[in-house]
């Protein structure tokens, strides 16, 4: 399981298109070529470094087997682990659970 976070309104047009593109904070797939992701470690750090002022927000729960790319693990500066990154669009079946953070 990796991790998503995203603004409410950003994953109800999601749900209209079929597919999640939103790959970080006003940015889409198409802007960074990939859709930032988190581990279960990861992603309470992304929050407060870059969400801290947004509630609610939403953490989609995404199962990497139901990918149609799979992801790929990178390090990103001084990052003690990779981050997962998606280089394609997340459809709507991989995420498993949206829960709602406030």
């Amino acid at each position: 399981m990796i991790y998503h976070l995203t603004e409410p309104d950003r994953w109800a047009r999601s749900q209209h298109e079929g597919v999640h593109t939103g790959s970080t904070r006003g940015r889409e797939l198409a802007d960074e070529g990939f859709i930032h992701c988190s581990t279960a470690a990861q992603w309470p750090v992304v929050r407060r470094m870059f969400y801290s002022d947004v509630s609610p927000l939403l953490l989609l729960h995404v199962d990497e087997a139901l990918l149609d790319a799979p992801p790929v693990y990178e390090q990103l500066g001084d990052a003690p682990e990779p981050f997962p990154h998606i280089y394609g669009p997340i459809p709507l079946a991989a995420v498993v659970e949206v829960e709602i953070l406030s």
